[in-house]
């Protein structure tokens, strides 16, 4: 195959054909062919991939090794790939360049850390106050968002795909309570992406740290705060012993998507049935991290906060309120960086007001109403009984009609 890489104008279900002629497997070698001679064995190709997250860590970790799972099997063992964590051959920051030169394959990880290198990567993982996990999806793979991602990257000989999608995060971990914006100057936080950008602006000291390094630096002070993920990893890395406060919601990453990066030479490499598999693979494990979060999410947060006793709050709505002014200036910056950098955001723009649009008379409006609770006491029309809701604080507004 030459340079052409599936998008959006290849029919999705037609992938299926070769994937299911492979999953079936290479007819064993039956002696000698029509012409007398031996029957060729398919050729086999062993990759290796470096990732951002500590090896097999909780859904991020471990849907790298999903994905290499399910490339082996629908091969049938002609592409098998070896996952490797955080600094077991590189250090997480490098995987971008590590992938570029070739001296692995593949890659995972998220394009906000690639801000430095490609500033406008950072629209291809999450924008504050932007799109939904299923926005996102839409706007990649039927919006025209994937095409752009895959010429952004092109000069670096990547190939990138969506390998992922946490959904709404939280605010993250503070040592501080935040009662108003003068409680954020000064304060050392690690928020990667446009939100740490964002939170400089309003006094507060961003720092780039991967997440195996957060823990310590909050137990020893080297930050006071620390945005991760959401309740179910950030439990796992046991931040609830180092920090007091838990705040919400996440305007910072409302959808952030994690990319699959393959080396150009090596995807042109492979014949168009084990591309067409990389590609299923990639849909596949991108749905799955999803699923997961939402499913594991609630009891965890329940688990903070029953047992653990954390504290969680809702930021203030002037802080929100400043979050969201100071968002609009600094896309608009970015957007300003070159040629392309326009381009994707006009792009996510037009598809975020078609969302906004769509959105007061669907998923808006039935959550909406599904939060008026008609004075049942629970937000589900099939549940028995009340729900308690989290009680608010300082700071706190109303969450729903409870």
């Amino acid at each position: 195959m030459a340079r052409k890489v599936m998008g959006r104008s290849r029919n999705w279900w037609a992938w299926l054909a070769p994937l299911l002629l492979a999953a079936c497997g290479p007819e064993p070698p039956s002696g000698a062919g029509a012409g007398g001679q031996e029957a060729a064995a398919p050729q086999q190709f062993q990759w290796r991939m470096v990732t951002t997250w500590p090896k097999n860590y909780p859904v991020l970790g471990t849907a790298p090794e999903e994905f290499a799972a399910l490339v082996e099997r629908m091969s049938a063992g002609r592409l098998q790939i070896k996952v490797y964590g955080d600094r077991q051959l590189v250090p997480a920051l490098e995987v971008f360049d590590t992938v570029a030169r070739g001296t692995v394959e593949m890659g995972h990880g998220a394009a906000y850390y690639w801000k430095g290198k490609v500033p406008a990567a950072q629209f291809f993982t999450t924008i504050p106050f932007g799109l939904t996990a299923q926005e996102m999806n839409a706007w990649l793979h039927h919006g025209g968002g994937l095409e752009l991602w895959r010429r952004l990257y092109e000069p670096y000989g990547l190939v990138p795909m969506a390998g992922g999608n946490t959904g709404v995060q939280m605010s993250g971990w503070f040592n501080r309570e935040i009662r108003s914006l003068e409680d954020l100057r000064g304060l050392k936080v690690r928020i990667p992406g446009l939100g740490g950008e964002i939170f400089q602006r309003l006094g507060a000291v961003a720092v780039s740290l991967p997440g195996g390094e957060l823990f310590t630096s909050l137990q020893t002070g080297v930050i006071d705060a620390a945005e991760w993920i959401g309740p179910y990893n950030d439990m796992n890395f046991g931040f609830h012993r180092v920090a007091r406060y838990y705040y919400y919601p996440g305007w910072q990453e409302p959808g952030a998507t994690l990319e699959i990066l393959i080396n150009r030479q090596a995807y042109d490499s492979l014949p168009e049935d084990l591309q067409a598999i990389l590609e299923t693979a990639a849909r596949a494990v991108n749905q799955n991290m999803l699923d997961e979060y939402t499913a594991r999410n609630p009891a965890a947060l329940r688990k903070l906060m029953e047992e653990h006793g954390v504290e969680l709050r809702r930021l203030p709505e002037d802080v929100l309120r400043r979050l969201r002014q100071e968002t609009g200036q600094v896309i608009q910056q970015l957007a300003a960086t070159n040629v392309l950098a326009t381009e994707i955001h006009q792009s996510m723009s037009s598809f975020a007001r078609e969302m906004e649009f769509y959105q007061q008379f669907s998923e808006r409006a039935y959550l909406d109403l599904r939060w008026r609770r008609w004075g049942l006491g629970t937000s589900f029309a099939f549940l028995p009984g009340r729900r308690d809701c989290p009680g608010n604080r300082a700071g706190d507004s109303a969450v729903g009609d409870h």
